[in-house]
């Protein structure tokens, strides 16, 4: 053969140029172009399924003529031209046809059998605790349809057998649990145990949206290596329920340090994996992006992706207005694009990219910025800009629209106002207009609560607002996931204006009397809260609109 040829030709030019071959090489038999085939499954209805208990056809499309020999990995061998045969369990096989003293091999996936599961309402109505009926149908995809599957239903804490009032351990044995009624709000889980021909299948879970009875506005988290989740905020839940969050089914990211809810649209900016500063090219390639997902996780679009740039350009923080959505990156500036656009590839050399501000379009560039000041949340509020920043000048800054410089700043002389905070590790915060007060997390501090008069009333002094000890409301000291200066902490919170709440996801240093959970400043009894215990987020954000479920 041809290509036996050549590689002779190779084993003897090396022998030559080496002295030290002393053994004869190994030939290895190469797969052989002129032996081939095909493969598909005959099932009726099952065409494009290769599941365990499928009938393969294999074809033999060889140009090479004689006995032919098949291995199916499995160790099952057939001398037919064209035999089939059945794979009884799923896995990775190597399918060997073998013509005289050549062959070729193709991998075969076969998929395990795997029930699936639909939940249904009468009239598709909202499903609501304590009320509304659940039915559940389940479907096996199963080739060999002479085996008998046997069902076992796992239901979640508190779920009423309406058919079966006499089971009361959550546990149906049968194909059908008849209708179902839950007395806890949030994603239901479900279990579903099958064994098929005495053998157990992967067992399937699937939620159930439960929603409450009292129509209330939806606070969204972002749970770390984990899912996107939502939490109605409803503070009158029947007696004997609870309130359970949501699970969205999408993936959170890698480090989703915002959430934005707009216009029925959860955005997720995920920050890539490397959020910190490493002097190495290769290692320092951005991967962050931007996501928009239904507000019940039922699709779910790209908006914006940094491919090809450095981490340095992915998107860390955000705001939204009615037109713009804004992203700020590591520690440059802030760029924008329209909230409606997507499937954008971030490139920095095109204009349509430009940053709405920069370090060094401010007076405070220099006084006290520097150039790679590190970026942090900001907002737009009665036409006034607020940016946070935690290193090379920290604290939160303010400017208006006309306070950005066209040019680059050599060194500002002039800032437009005082520093909130400076010097301090202000990562997120937030204005509750109503009741006329800042919101702030200081690093290794807690919450603080500023009346923005001591903010005016500092600003006609030209006097920047210290982070004094009667604005501290609650302490607590978040992990130390980063670098100094890049610490995630507490990286986003959220104002419900209809009460002045203010929510956030903390992640408490181990150790800290204050527990990891999403947390509640409670400004009636000015207290801090906790509404989610034991999880680790990110992002949060809230959808003002009141419903049943999302």
């Amino acid at each position: 053969m041809k290509t036996l040829r050549n590689i002779g030709l190779t084993v003897v030019l090396l022998a030559s140029l080496s002295a030290c071959v002393e053994n004869d090489p190994t030939y290895n038999v190469f797969p052989s172009d002129d032996v081939a085939f095909t493969y598909s499954v005959t099932n009726e209805g099952y065409e494009l399924d290769y599941l365990a208990g499928s009938t393969i056809q294999f074809t033999n499309t060889s140009a090479l003529s004689g006995a032919c020999t098949w291995e199916f990995g499995d160790g099952e061998t057939s001398n037919e031209t064209n035999p089939t045969h059945t794979y009884n369990l799923p896995g990775q096989y190597e399918v060997k046809l073998s013509i005289g003293d050549e062959y070729t091999t193709r991998p075969l996936l076969i998929n395990d059998i795997k029930p699936t599961i639909v939940a249904k309402t009468a009239n598709d109505a909202v499903c609501v605790i304590n009320n509304v009926e659940v039915t559940l149908e389940v479907t096996l995809r199963n080739p060999a349809e002479s085996e008998q599957p046997k069902y076992t239903w796992v239901l979640p804490e508190g779920t009423t057998l309406v058919d079966h009032p006499g089971i009361t351990d959550n546990t149906y044995v049968g194909e059908n649990p008849g209708r179902l009624i839950f007395k806890n709000i949030g994603s239901q889980t479900i279990t579903l145990k099958t064994t098929l021909g005495g053998r157990a299948l992967q067992d399937v879970k699937a939620n159930v949206q439960v929603g409450t009875p009292n129509a209330s506005k939806t606070l969204y988290y972002a749970v770390k290596s984990g899912n996107i989740m939502a939490y109605k905020l409803d503070y009158n839940v029947p007696e004997g329920s609870s309130n359970l969050p949501f699970d969205l089914g999408v993936k959170s990211g890698a480090h989703p340090l915002n959430l934005l809810f707009h216009n029925d649209i959860l955005f997720i900016l995920d920050c890539g994996t490397q959020f910190n500063y490493i002097n190495d090219t290769d290692g320092n390639r951005g991967d962050g992006k931007i996501t928009a997902v239904a507000k019940d996780g039922s699709s779910m679009e790209t908006v914006l992706s940094n491919v090809g740039n450095t981490a340095f350009n992915d998107p860390f923080y955000g705001w939204i207005d009615s037109e713009m959505l804004y992203y700020a990156d590591r520690n440059t500036g802030i760029r924008r694009i329209g909230v409606n656009e997507r499937n954008l590839a971030l490139n920095t050399s095109d204009s349509k990219y430009d940053y709405f501000v920069m370090n060094n379009r401010l007076e405070y560039y220099g006084n006290p910025w520097a150039y790679g000041a590190m970026n942090a949340c900001f907002c737009k509020v009665d036409g006034l800009w607020y940016w946070g920043k935690t290193y090379s000048g920290s604290g939160i800054f303010r400017f208006a629209e006309s306070d950005i410089s066209p040019v680059d700043i050599s060194r500002g002389s002039n800032p437009p106002y005082p520093t909130i905070f400076p010097e301090e590790f202000v990562k997120s915060f937030v204005i509750d207009t109503n009741n006329q007060i800042l919101y702030a997390i200081i690093r290794e501090k807690g919450l603080y609560a500023v009346p923005m008069a001591d903010i005016s009333a500092n600003d006609a002094t030209k006097t920047g607002t210290k982070a004094d000890n009667k604005y501290l409301v609650a302490s607590f000291k978040s992990d130390s996931e980063g670098s100094s200066g890049e610490f995630i902490d507490v990286c986003q919170m959220v104002l419900d204006s209809s009460d002045g709440s203010v929510y956030f996801a903390l992640r408490a240093e181990e150790g800290s009397a204050e527990a990891s959970g999403i947390k509640r400043w409670n400004p009636a009894t000015k207290k801090l809260e906790t509404i989610v215990s034991g999880v680790n987020a990110y992002g949060i954000t809230l959808n003002n609109n009141t419903s049943n479920l999302f």
